[in-house]
């Protein structure tokens, strides 16, 4: 991979891989986190990840410690170069993408603006 296939590309974190085995464990074989971008949230975009049986042939694949995640290529126009994280902390547990196209982002850190 040379250096603009990294930029174009997303990344888990490896505690975002841990967080998603563990998920996928409880779910049917063959079972991956699709994350995806769609219009709303209070900064204009917003994330969705659900568990999903589905790949289509021009789905991104990423995959880290033997968690799988696809991306349609839409939504991947919106998170090229970004990181896929998992967060536990006093507010509580969940993913969050450090995305350098985000030109803002709300404090729930599920929706962005470009």
């Amino acid at each position: 991979m040379d250096e603009t296939d990294a930029l174009e590309t997303v990344r888990l974190s490896a505690r975002a891989a841990r967080r998603i085995s563990d998920i996928l464990r409880l779910e049917p074989q063959g079972a991956v986190l699709r994350v995806g971008v769609n219009g709303g949230g209070c900064s204009g975009f917003k994330y969705d990840f659900d568990v999903s049986l589905e790949r289509a042939p021009d789905d991104l694949v990423v995959t880290r410690d033997g968690a799988t995640v696809v991306i349609d290529p839409v939504s991947l126009d919106f998170m090229k170069g970004s990181e896929i994280d998992f967060v536990d902390d006093l507010i509580g547990q969940s993913f969050k993408i450090h995305n350098p196209n985000a030109t803002a982002s709300c404090g729930c850190g599920t929706s962005f603006s470009v």
